[in-house]
């Protein structure tokens, strides 16, 4: 199978403690390993917006992660959901169910990609 690039979608937590968020971090940059482990490029919308965020400052939070986790999605052949409640990981895999993409809910579904493994 051709490489897919996979969403990795999960809570982060706007209301969230810094430890709570430390630790969703941690899983969604885990589950994105274990997607390249398996031959795919794995994409995170949180790894993309924080730097920005952090450069903009916490009052641009709301006007840079979601639109920014949204316009990956739409790039992505694919969604891994993890973890529990998101509203803002249930709309990335929305998008990208509702354009034909594949929702997978465990790193089993994943079929081997193409790209070398570590």
């Amino acid at each position: 199978m051709t490489a897919l690039w996979i969403m990795v979608a999960g809570p982060y937590g706007t209301k969230a403690t810094p430890e709570q968020r430390a630790a969703n971090l941690k899983a969604l940059n885990a589950a994105a390993l274990e997607v390249w482990k398996k031959g795919h490029v794995p994409v995170i919308g949180v790894n993309n917006a924080l730097p920005m965020i952090e450069v903009a400052g916490e009052e641009h939070y709301e006007a840079l992660m979601m639109p920014l986790s949204l316009a990956l999605a739409e790039r992505c052949d694919a969604v891994l959901r993890i973890g529990g409640a998101s509203s803002g990981a249930d709309r990335e895999a929305a998008l990208i169910r509702d354009q034909g993409g594949y929702v997978f809910t465990s790193l089993e579904e994943i079929p081997q990609g193409a790209l070398r493994k570590i």
